[in-house]
């Protein structure tokens, strides 16, 4: 649901969700689910691990969860600040001394 609702605010504000084309960002989404995380969609999918690890039972799924966070920051988080830093200058940098990177 968490990364639904980061999903909907990229819809609402009119820009892309795809973080392969970080040159289509629109805008600076800061409402909404954005208030409380700047990666709603990864912490989502973070949630979506967790679960799936209960499900199964499997202790080594939740060894697994530092792995993906440690990947997500390096290879996918980091790249798309670099960019918004770029994009959208003091607007951002107010924004990521506000909210959590994560949660």
């Amino acid at each position: 649901m968490f990364a639904l609702l980061g999903v909907y605010q990229f819809r609402m504000q009119g820009t892309t969700v795809d973080p392969r084309i970080p040159e289509q960002s629109a805008s600076l989404v800061t409402s909404g689910v954005y208030q409380f995380s700047r990666n709603p969609m990864y912490v989502g999918m973070l949630l979506m691990l967790v679960g799936w690890g209960i499900y199964l039972g499997n202790i080594a799924s939740f060894l697994m969860l530092p792995v993906f966070i440690l990947y997500m920051n390096r290879f996918q988080i980091m790249p798309e600040e670099t960019f918004m830093a770029e994009r959208f200058g003091l607007a951002y940098q107010q924004y990521i001394k506000s909210v959590r990177r994560w949660l």
